[in-house]
């Protein structure tokens, strides 16, 4: 079971909000009674979503962003801010994966793509959460970075490169906001079960029984599960947690 979270009053924000870890993660806020930003680079869905949260009773806004557009992330915070009044809590998940390819081979596109979203989408979100959080005095941010930003991976270069940067800039950012009354932290999902891995599984690029053969625990995880862990490190019970890469990984970095 568990814990159950009062996060009313709270104003959270979740990027890659409509389907998967960040899916997830925005009904965890909401059911914990925080208002939520919903932002996804698709505005037919996350028009759909804000109208499914808001006839659920919950306080949400749904808000298109593609997070490699800097001004865009600007203008998704500001509205969050308008529309509720602070910013609280961020989980910055937005991330997508690019073919595998031998190093030597990678186009630059693809590299500058992948790196676009991944680690200059989590920056452009952090600067801008954190000017709001700065001035409030207080915040909680979870980066989403991935196991692919603890360890290599053969074909996935940029997709790691840009992993590992999230890991960099939560540490760097946590040692600047931590005096401060803000907590930055990053989580490290392995393998799990959203519409991203399925794709990838289809298209041959990822072979499921090596994923599970990685997994001590023998299966893959659940977006409820990443929730969980967000909502862990946004919360009072994590207040001494700062700088932190926190494997949600079935166990796969403890080999």
């Amino acid at each position: 079971m568990n814990p159950v979270y009062n996060f009313s009053g709270h104003v959270a924000l979740v990027t890659g909000a409509c389907s998967g870890m960040g899916l997830a993660t925005a009904r965890q806020f909401a059911k914990a009674g925080a208002s939520v930003g919903l932002v996804d680079v698709n505005q037919t869905r996350v028009a759909a979503l804000e109208k499914e949260f808001k006839e659920a009773g919950y306080q949400a806004i749904g808000i298109p962003c593609d997070v490699s557009n800097e001004q865009q992330v600007a203008d998704a915070v500001e509205r969050t801010v308008a529309t509720f009044g602070r910013l609280d809590m961020a989980f910055n998940n937005a991330g997508i994966i690019d073919p595998p390819s031998e190093t030597a081979d990678e186009p630059a596109e693809n590299f500058d793509r992948v790196n676009a979203v991944n680690a200059r989408g989590v920056w452009a979100c952090m600067k801008h959460e954190l000017r709001q959080m700065r001035k409030q005095g207080s915040g909680a941010i979870v980066n989403c970075s991935s196991l692919s930003g603890l360890v290599g991976g053969a074909g996935r270069a940029a997709y790691h490169a840009s992993k590992h940067a999230v890991v960099g800039m939560t540490s760097s950012a946590a040692l600047e906001y931590a005096a401060r009354g803000i907590r930055i932290n990053a989580i490290c999902p392995g393998t799990i079960e959203t519409p991203m891995v399925a794709t990838i599984v289809e298209k041959g690029e990822l072979v499921l029984a090596d994923a599970l053969a990685g997994a001590p625990i023998g299966r893959i995880g659940q977006p409820d599960e990443i929730a969980a862990a967000v909502l862990w490190l946004c919360s009072p019970g994590a207040s001494y947690v700062i700088g932190v890469a926190l494997p949600v990984d079935g166990g796969f970095v403890a080999h």
